[in-house]
């Protein structure tokens, strides 16, 4: 399995491209080939109606955020999910280069941004809000292994709230960001617009944050335990730098 991972990985790239409207990505490690296979990502309905809130939404769609980067030289579009009240994350490169980022939920309202923060070792990104987030999904208690359920939640393309789901296959050495270590390797669906999204496992709960995908369609995740080890570390996010 990791001879076929190791393949697939080496033709990874970010979920996000310029060419497909999402952003300006951060310098990668040469060589990271460009090329893109989209897969068709289903479209969501709600089958569970128990778990709906007076809204007509479930918990799911309510923790999910479209990000609109505002950037100095382009504009581009990701997706992000909130941890607490005030906090949202996302990929770093979600919010590279931005001027303006505008923050807005599963049911079209805008939420206000304070500031946001980069990591310099994973393609990770913390965003405050000013304005309370509807909902927030709890964490999971460690990284799922082979053969677990997986959905993505976010806003691919930049268009309506998309669920997919699938498995996890395994664990492969990231090809993008050389000191992050071992990341997730799924087959659920993701498009450009999709970095950023919550990788939820079978209770609704965070296992991971989509950042890219490969040429054959497989996702790939920074593990759940990378994200809380590094928002334990006060040293390990650095504010975003705004265009001069």
């Amino acid at each position: 399995m990791r001879r076929r991972l190791g393949a697939a990985l080496a033709a990874a790239t970010l979920a996000c491209t310029v060419t497909a409207g999402c952003g300006v990505l951060p310098e990668l490690p040469d060589p990271v080939p460009l090329d893109i296979v989209p897969t068709l990502a289903p479209s969501l309905s709600a089958e569970d109606s128990a778990n709906l809130s007076p809204d007509g939404f479930d918990a799911v769609q309510r923790m999910a955020v479209r990000i609109r980067n505002v950037g100095c030289t382009s504009l581009s579009t990701g997706s992000g999910f909130a941890v607490d009240e005030y906090t949202l994350i996302t990929n770093k490169h979600v919010v590279a280069d931005s001027d303006q980022l505008q923050v807005s939920t599963y049911d079209g309202r805008d939420i206000a941004v304070g500031t946001a923060a980069t990591a310099a070792l994973a393609d990770l990104a913390v965003v405050r809000t000013r304005d309370p987030l509807p909902s927030y999904p709890e964490l999971a208690g460690g990284d799922p292994v082979a053969g677990d359920p997986v959905t993505v939640v976010g806003y691919p393309e930049g268009g309506a709230l998309t669920v997919t789901t699938g498995t996890v296959i395994g664990t492969a050495h990231d090809p993008l960001n050389a000191n992050l270590g071992e990341v997730l390797v799924t087959d659920a669906p993701v498009e450009p617009g999709s970095s950023g999204s919550a990788a939820l496992d079978q209770a609704g709960r965070v296992i991971g944050v989509v950042y890219a995908k490969t040429a054959d369609g497989q996702s790939l995740l920074v593990p759940l335990s990378t994200l809380q080890q590094m928002l334990a570390d006060d040293a390990a996010f650095t504010p975003v730098t705004e265009c001069g």
